[in-house]
């Protein structure tokens, strides 16, 4: 059943991944577009574009709109989406719900502890690689979008960055000029 496999897969995304949303990108794909093909790279990519313009953290947007995209694409009701989209989601934040509640529960007894600080100190470059491994996904020919979503990128960056914008606005005017473009 379609469920218990969303969950599993997510379940074990959310075991698995250390390092916040971005981080899960490249393994949400390899399970999702690689392995289960329940996606193709452009929906994926769509996905990724999507969670990142809605509140909330990318990993749980991700989770929540696959959840509802693989019963939609094998003609499930509104309803049984939904219930797709709340497994999913559920699955994904379920395992570091339960790993923070136990940390709470250990960390004072070893928060002074040397390995248990180098334990800490070591995971730092594995998130630093599991993002470039996301980025590098989405840069691969197949996810390259054209030219002019590039400079769209680029001015949107450097208006960002560079004049401190407001992220909302660019937002806004980004999907106007988005719009006309295309």
């Amino acid at each position: 059943m379609i469920y218990i496999e969303l969950f599993t897969t997510f379940f074990l995304i959310g075991i698995f991944t250390f390092g916040g949303g971005y981080a899960m990108l490249s393994l949400i794909q390899s399970e999702i577009v690689v392995k289960h093909a329940w996606l193709s790279a452009s929906q994926f990519t769509d996905i990724v574009a999507i969670s990142q313009m809605t509140p909330g953290p990318i990993g749980i947007n991700s989770a929540t709109y696959i959840g509802y995209s693989v019963p939609a694409n094998m003609g499930f009701s509104q309803a049984g989406c939904i219930l797709g989209s709340f497994t999913a989601t559920l699955a994904v934040v379920l395992p570091s719900f339960l790993i923070v509640l136990s940390i709470c529960k250990v960390y004072s007894k070893f928060r002074k502890n040397r390995m248990f600080e180098s334990l800490l100190q070591l995971l730092k470059p594995v998130v630093i690689g599991m993002i470039a491994a996301a980025a590098g996904i989405l840069l691969t020919p197949e996810n390259f979008i054209d030219w002019t979503s590039w400079l769209l990128f680029a001015i949107a960056f450097i208006a960002l960055w560079r004049f401190k914008t407001n992220p909302i606005l660019i937002i806004i005017i980004a999907g106007f000029i988005g719009y006309f473009i295309y």
